[in-house]
């Protein structure tokens, strides 16, 4: 996606249960890589130099916002979205399957369908470019997967090969899985943001609605990660010498749905909180975050979760909401069609059916705006001319496509 690989690739629903969040082959997914049929030598059909802007629809001024909004698309139950170099795009949907889009919308493939468990929360999640995408090809998945002894959120890589408009993911093989594997099909995370020199993947794992692992050193759930590119802990993360396992950067989080480094090298994530408390954080080396031992929020059932306080040892949330957004997606904005929100995060509101804007003052955060768009709103991304795009969560229909620029 354009700011969680630091913009290096141009140069080439149990869903109500928190706060609202509620064809190709079957291509196997193995734990080393799949060798594909021999084929062609990829040509650069597979990204094409990039052609002319394409036509879109006409927008509609949307009330209350500076938005005019065009539908491009529809697609079932989408999850995540990123643009390739040419202006098409990559679409996930939560059965499984992995579109490629025309960049206008009027066209999509299927071109990989992986095994998934879509229950409650789970599917495929998040797609996003390798760094090196221009030359490598490589994208980057996550889902969720059952194995033995429950289930949990997995980190995969393909490329995509094959002629123009045969194009398929090929050679998918697993990189890293959560531990441990719990039962439950809610707060898998699976966020996926590079570092800006490309040499680290950071990975959200959440906590599976089970509170406690968020603090337990011993296992993936409730943390950031920070991988090598090829899914291995990187080296010299900060937790290791206290007995955590070697890839966790942060913990104390619990549903991270959106992750992303803005133009200073800041990283930002943003994730759902109980009952009110949902937050976005500064993400830092080694810091604890609180979850389950604090929150802005109540637990469902009423009870009372002590909140951040200064002097409390854990991480304080740079904003947080009361009532709640539910947020999705999270972006920060780069382009020039709205200068006066360069350097913003966006967040898709999933039950606050809105799209939030966050001002960013270098490691400060404060409240934007909160604009309706009438529907759930599980992905925001930035477009190649700067619109902005927004992928839907069911509503009036399975999950269109919009995308939003300035109203005349």
């Amino acid at each position: 996606m354009f700011h969680r690989i630091a913009f290096v690739a141009i140069a080439l629903t149990a869903a109500a249960a928190c706060n609202g969040e509620d064809g190709a082959a079957t291509q196997p997914v193995a734990d080393a890589p799949v060798a594909p049929a021999p084929s062609p030598s990829p040509t650069p059909g597979a990204s094409p130099t990039p052609s002319p802007s394409p036509t879109f629809p006409a927008g509609t001024a949307v009330a209350g916002t500076p938005f005019a909004s065009a539908v491009i698309a529809d697609f079932t139950a989408p999850w995540a979205m990123t643009f390739l170099p040419d202006r098409r795009m990559l679409v996930t949907e939560k059965a499984g399957q992995l579109l490629l889009v025309a960049a206008d919308g009027s066209s999509r493939r299927t071109i990989a369908t992986i095994d998934v468990d879509a229950a409650g929360q789970g599917g495929l999640m998040d797609v996003v470019l390798a760094p090196d995408f221009a030359t490598s090809k490589r994208v980057y998945l996550s889902y969720s997967a059952t194995g033995e002894g429950g289930k949990g959120v997995v980190l995969a890589r393909g490329t995509l090969s094959g002629n123009a408009g045969a194009e398929q993911l090929t050679g998918i093989e697993t990189l890293y899985r959560a531990s441990p594997l719990v039962t439950g099909d809610g707060h898998y995370s699976g966020r996926i943001a590079f570092s800006p020199d490309g040499q680290y993947l950071f990975f959200t794992n959440g906590d599976r609605q089970k509170f406690t692992p968020a603090q337990d050193k011993s296992g993936s759930l409730g943390k950031v990660l920070r991988l090598t590119p090829d899914g291995k802990a990187a080296a010299n993360n900060p937790l290791a010498a206290q007995g955590f396992l070697p890839e966790v950067w942060s913990y104390g989080h619990r549903n991270l749905l959106g992750l992303a480094f803005d133009a200073q090298g800041n990283l930002w994530e943003q994730e759902m909180g109980p009952k009110g408390g949902d937050e976005v954080n500064l993400i830092l080396p080694g810091r604890n975050y609180g979850w389950p031992n604090v929150s802005n929020g109540s637990n469902y059932d009423g009870s009372d979760i002590p909140d951040h306080a200064p002097g409390d040892g854990y991480e304080a949330p740079k904003v947080w909401w009361n009532p709640v957004i539910s947020p999705g997606g999270l972006m920060i904005y780069s382009g020039d069609l709205f200068p006066q929100y360069k350097g913003d995060a966006f967040i898709g509101g999933l039950s606050s059916q809105s799209l939030v804007r966050v001002d960013l003052n270098g490691t400060n955060a404060s409240k934007g705006d909160q604009w309706s768009l009438g529907a759930r709103i599980r992905e925001v991304e930035q477009g190649p001319d700067g619109a902005i795009w927004v992928l839907e969560d069911g509503g009036s229909s399975p999950g269109r496509l919009r995308r939003l620029t300035l109203a005349s």
